[in-house]
């Protein structure tokens, strides 16, 4: 809801559908994984996780509740949306790790996979609802409420963390000191060509293609002509996706890694399809398969590395890996902006589906180089083989 009502201030009330300022806001939003990726990946593998998310999420919340009363004052600024977005990426670079690592300390090894998608699913559960909601309210008592409700929120999130009993949590060693912290999680990192190729992969989706408030905004106020209503519901539409892609991700025992390379395939074509798609129907019906397939990539690449990594190396490798998938936002999200400014909200739909075809190739020859990937025909039909993974 958060989200949605930010997005839908500054394109329709702050700005005169400037797609580049939702990019700007994004890219203060998310800069920061980046900025501060020295301490958080350190602070989520050496402080407590959950006294660490109680204090993140209560910030998170304070900031929530200031921009909701600025804007119901009706003395709200783009500038003021530009900080407070920046904040809350301060807040949130801190938050991720330590909640992305923290599912480990909640269930053992044999179930973190399904731990992993199931958070997923939940947390995209929400994702389906909300918009809507925010959609409705945004035509009925207006943004501000709606940042309002976001802030009192999180009263039940840092409740819910402090009724954990604590001494079931799975409890891994702490890392010793920060000297050589972050250097230590780098390398590491790049003696492994599987985390290798992950991260390029999520760099390319990550930076240039999971740029849904721009490409939903854009096409539902320049293309399609909607209200805030309508608006809701199309983020509603990939939500719904998500939620299939993190439910079908939480069914297996164990990530596959060769749905990545299906599923950047799958999000190259359907972002391709939605370019195209000449009403407002079909392109919320392609916004589902889009959000399966990419809930299907961050699910796989998400629990891929949290089982593949050294306990001791989690929080700093899920530090790298959530600077990527947000901390690039800075990079694509105003270019993405710009081009949807420029040539058109369509286009900035294809510079996504790019990304997803990129991805595959990178993909693609990991699986060539590494794993033997071979393919035959057989009566006309192709057929893929290849080794079993090493690394």
């Amino acid at each position: 809801m958060q989200r949605t009502a930010q997005d839908w201030l500054v394109l329709t009330q702050l700005t005169n559908h400037n797609a580049t300022a939702v990019g700007i806001v994004m890219a203060l939003q998310f800069g920061p994984h980046l900025l501060l990726l020295p301490l958080t990946g350190y602070s989520a593998d050496y402080f407590d996780r959950r006294k660490l998310l109680i204090c993140t999420q209560a910030i998170m919340g304070g900031i929530a509740l200031c921009l909701g009363m600025l804007t119901l004052l009706g003395c709200v600024q783009l500038w003021h949306v530009y900080i407070f977005a920046f904040l809350l990426g301060c807040a949130s670079a801190f938050d991720s790790p330590a909640r992305q690592t923290f599912v480990s300390n909640l269930v053992d090894e044999t179930n973190l996979s399904n731990a992993v998608a199931l958070n997923s699913t939940s947390f995209n559960s929400a994702r389906m609802i909300g918009p809507a909601i925010a959609g409705v309210m945004i035509s009925a008592v207006g943004t501000g409420t709606v940042f309002v409700i976001n802030g009192f929120s999180y009263i039940a999130v840092i409740g819910s963390l402090l009724c954990l009993r604590v001494d079931e949590l799975h409890i891994t060693a702490k890392v010793d000191n920060v000297k050589g912290g972050l250097a230590e999680g780098f390398q590491y990192v790049w003696k492994r060509p599987d985390l290798k190729t992950i991260l390029l992969m999520l760099f390319l989706i990550g930076t240039f293609g999971l740029n849904f408030p721009i490409f939903i905004s854009t096409m539902s106020v320049s293309v399609f002509h909607l209200g805030a209503h309508q608006f809701g519901f199309l983020m509603s539409a990939m939500a719904i996706g998500t939620v299939v892609g993190a439910l079908l991700s939480a069914r297996r025992e164990k990530p596959v890694r060769r749905h990545l390379l299906i599923a950047s395939l799958v999000f190259g074509v359907g972002l391709s399809l939605a370019a195209i798609m000449p009403n407002y129907w079909l392109f919320g019906m392609l916004l589902v398969l889009i959000g399966i397939s990419a809930q299907t990539f961050t699910t796989t690449s998400n629990s891929t590395i949290q089982l593949s990594t050294d306990p001791n190396m989690r929080g700093r490798v899920m530090a790298i890996y959530l600077s990527i998938i947000m901390g690039c936002t800075p990079i694509g999200a105003p270019i993405v902006g710009w081009i949807a400014d420029t040539y058109g909200p369509r286009w900035g739909l294809l510079v996504g589906a790019v990304s997803g075809f990129a991805s595959a190739i990178v993909g693609i020859r990991y699986l060539m180089k590494y794993r033997n990937l071979r393919m035959r025909f057989h009566y006309g039909v192709p057929r893929f083989s290849m080794d079993e993974a090493i690394v």
